[in-house]
């Protein structure tokens, strides 16, 4: 930190520094001895006083050098000199930023036209400055740094620091390099004090400027606003080829003008975020932009600034909480960081350990290895020395020849008689006892070198991908999902969940979690019926949580899940109904009885309709089921009807010859039959070749209603799953889309007694009902009302 404040002694020693009237209404204190009636003070007010006064200087002195480094030019590291606006919003010094374009190659110092380029041409040079603050290449346009405009507030700080640290002391000279020297002269025409060098230097001889006549240094020069940067054109005060020497307060006469007209700048274009003039405003670069006078930026800028400002001060207890708990968090860093060294250290060294074990006993099996052969070859050698003349064994049997007594010799001879066998055949069929070679002893490290060497940090799982196929919600959710190809392995799950159809709470959004799923699958409970959840799932191992799933939004049932079973005994043809085992999916085989039924076709009405009811009955509440159509089933239809009726109805013959016995002829309602307008008992939904028969009496949920009415009987495509929704208290039956929940038609129903789920089969058909996620439930005949799912 660079101070300014001189080393020379004071003056008057005893006396505290004075403050200028700015800095002594900024510290919220009078000067002590204003007032012209030479009265004297009380010595303990002129005490007070003096002690307010030394702790607004030393709260004035702690702000400005804490605020220092903001002053500092990224590139010189010194304060800011005729600081620079760049696009990117950061500052540099002027001569800084001539320096930097010199350095890549554009010369001119950042003004007017650069060789090489002729004026007017079709591809203007665009040139590039790299910002040293942010790390980015800026475009300044052809014209360069002569676009751009002075921060002359920064300037203004710059210059309020100054006074602030040379308050009681030496005034410095403002155009020295740190650190600066006691200003001996003082420019009332460049408002700037210079030492004797930086006077000659800055008022070079022959030039206008050399006619300014110096003054005793001052740091009262009166601040001014900004005119546009020249670079090497014509100073207003001086002749062509001169620059503008920054003073103290570092501010021409002019006010803020256009860098490429000349002209103050009263507008401000929002769309460019820029100062512009009169002329720029009229200007085609403009067109279309939004802009506002500069009096309205300037009072939205300084609103904004306020009261951010003073969101900041009001907060200072939590700056404060905030700045502990990083502070807490560097020094847990710290700990965890050298427990993490430990640790892979630790590891390291266990694999070294372990290596090393193995290097022990791998070099052990060689030596025994290398002893074992090498025994057996001295063996051999020592059996090859014998054969030698004059060894031992060719002595000796040498020696037996010479034996003339024919018992004895065959009695001496015979053992002689087989080692010289033995020796004669090692010297016929000559090969070394052992191998000198280690071949066998070779390792295989490959595998083990590129486990050592992709051996690093174990990463957190990859965001794991919903199963969307598999993922539904019906009596409980069931999520589905896995992890992508490469990802690391997972230990356990973390599933969030939340409902998204309820009003907003205050605060971060509240999500519900599940901790430690195993596996890749879970089931959540007891969801609220008629509800939108919003589910999320993400993996952790040792390394800590992975990035969370893209959400997937699910539809709970609009009531209760009815559970039952199919069940045939109330058919009129059980040889042409196939039912499962589970008795949860029924198929409908025409057969040769149908066939046999075409030859009537032209005297008479003769259909076979197979039904099969639920096994369950309802009377009262709200219930919901769902099944699947197969899309190449002939004619089904799937609703509800009174037991009582169903029973009635399909307990007869198993050809109904009249369409009047028909539960439904085509008309979803039932009460074709009815004089008064009375409830009916049936209500189905008529499905055929992959697509739904809508009736005239359709519900507009469906959007079939036009502008007369009504619409007439049309189609829809069949969803993969149909969702039947029962208020018995209502007496209404509402037919669904199972996947999006959409309605498709919704009828009245006759409610007197209890209800149970129908399917009814003309031709071939199959219907498979929605499985229940949780646990298989117990068969009932009777249902006398639900509670919410446990």
């Amino acid at each position: 930190m660079r101070s300014y404040i001189s080393s020379h002694p004071s003056p008057h020693p005893h006396r505290a520094p004075a403050l200028s009237p700015g800095f002594a209404a900024a510290a919220g204190i009078g000067h002590p001895w204003a007032g012209g009636h030479g009265r004297a003070m009380a010595e303990g007010e002129d005490m007070q006083t003096f002690t307010s006064i030394m702790d607004a200087l030393v709260r004035i002195s702690t702000s400005m050098k804490n605020m220092e480094k903001e002053l500092l030019c990224p590139v010189c590291q010194e304060m800011y000199k005729q600081p620079l606006v760049l696009p990117c919003t950061h500052n540099v010094c002027q001569a800084c930023a001539r320096e930097v374009l010199g350095q890549q190659g554009y010369v001119g110092h950042g003004f007017g036209t650069y060789p090489g380029r002729k004026r007017g041409a079709l591809h203007p040079q665009v040139i590039m400055f790299p910002c040293p603050a942010c790390q980015g290449d800026v475009e300044l346009g052809e014209r360069g740094l002569a676009g751009l405009f002075r921060n002359l507030t920064l300037e203004r700080v710059v210059e309020r620091y100054r006074q602030s640290v040379s308050v009681g002391g030496a005034i410095l000279c403002q155009l020295c390099k740190p650190p600066p020297l006691e200003a001996t002269k003082g420019c009332t025409e460049c408002r700037a004090t210079f030492c004797n060098e930086c006077f000659k230097l800055f008022h070079p001889w022959g030039t206008q400027k050399a006619q300014h006549e110096p003054t005793l240094p001052t740091l009262s020069f009166r601040p001014k606003v900004s005119q546009p940067l020249r670079g090497l054109g014509r100073d207003r005060r001086g002749g062509a080829g001169e620059e503008w020497v920054p003073s103290a307060a570092g501010f021409p006469e002019e006010g803020l003008m256009c860098p490429d007209h000349k002209e103050e700048v009263t507008h401000y274009c929002k769309t460019c975020q820029r100062l512009v003039c009169q002329l720029c405003r009229v200007r085609r670069t403009h067109s279309g932009h939004k802009i506002t006078p500069v009096l309205s930026a300037y009072q939205a800028l300084k609103d904004k600034l306020t009261k951010s400002l003073t969101y900041i001060l009001g907060n200072q207890d939590t700056v404060q909480t905030q700045i502990c708990e990083l502070e807490e968090t560097v020094r847990h860093t710290e700990v965890s960081g050298q427990q993490a060294k430990e640790e892979v250290s630790q590891l390291v060294r266990g694999l070294g350990a372990v290596l090393e074990e193995k290097r022990a006993s791998l070099l052990q099996a060689i030596e025994e290895c290398q002893q074992e052969r090498l025994a057996r070859l001295s063996t051999q050698i020592q059996e090859h020395r014998s054969l030698l003349d004059g060894s031992g064994l060719v002595g000796y049997a040498q020696e037996v020849l010479k034996e003339t007594d024919q018992p004895c010799f065959v009695q001496a001879a015979k053992q002689l008689h087989n080692r010289i066998t033995r020796a004669t055949e090692a010297l016929q069929m000559f090969r070394p006892a052992a191998s000198s070679s280690f071949r066998h002893c070779q390792l295989d490290v490959g595998r083990e070198m590129k486990l050592l060497t992709e051996l690093n940090f174990l990463r957190v799982p990859e965001a794991p991908v919903i199963d969307t196929q598999r993922t539904f919600a019906y009596d409980q959710i069931f999520l589905c999902w896995r992890l992508p190809p490469h990802s690391p392995p997972a230990w356990h799950y973390t599933i969030e969940f939340r409902r998204t159809d309820v009003p907003a709470q205050p605060g971060p959004t509240r999500w519900q979690r599940r901790e430690e799923v195993r596996g890749t699958s879970a089931l959540l409970e007891n969801p609220d019926t008629g509800s939108v959840y919003v589910l999320r799932v993400r993996g952790c191992n040792k390394a800590g949580y992975g990035e969370y799933s893209e959400d997937v939004h699910l539809h709970t049932p609009p009531a209760p899940v009815l559970h039952f079973f199919l069940d045939g005994r109330w058919g009129t043809s059980r040889e042409r109904l196939a039912i499962s085992k589970d008795q949860r999916a029924v198929r409908s085989v025409p057969g040769l009885p149908l066939l046999l039924a075409a030859e009537r076709l032209l005297t008479g009405c003769h259909l076979s309709v197979d039904v099969v009811l639920g096994d369950v009955a309802v009377t009262q509440g709200r219930s919901y089921w769902a099944c699947a159509v197969d899309p190449a089933s002939y004619l089904v239809k799937v609703g509800v009807g009174l037991e009582s009726k169903l029973q009635e109805s399909f307990q007869g013959a198993p050809d109904v010859i009249s369409p009047r016995y028909d539960p439904d002829s085509g008309h979803d309602s039932g009460a074709e039959d009815a004089t008064v307008e009375a409830l009916p008992p049936f209500a189905f939904l008529t499905i055929g070749m992959g697509k739904i028969l809508l009736g005239a009496g359709a519900s507009s949920n469906a959007g079939l209603t036009g502008r007369d009415g009504p619409a007439a009987s049309c189609t829809v495509p069949l969803p993969p799953r149909l969702g039947i929704c029962l208020d018995y208290e209502r007496g209404r039956v509402s037919f669904l889309d199972a996947v999006s929940f959409r309605g498709l038609l919704e009828c009245p129903l006759d409610c007197s007694g209890p209800v149970c789920p129908a399917f009814c089969f003309i031709g071939g058909g199959a219907v498979q009902l929605q499985e229940p996620v949780g646990t298989k439930p117990e068969r009932k005949v009777t249902i006398g009302g639900f509670a919410k799912l446990d």
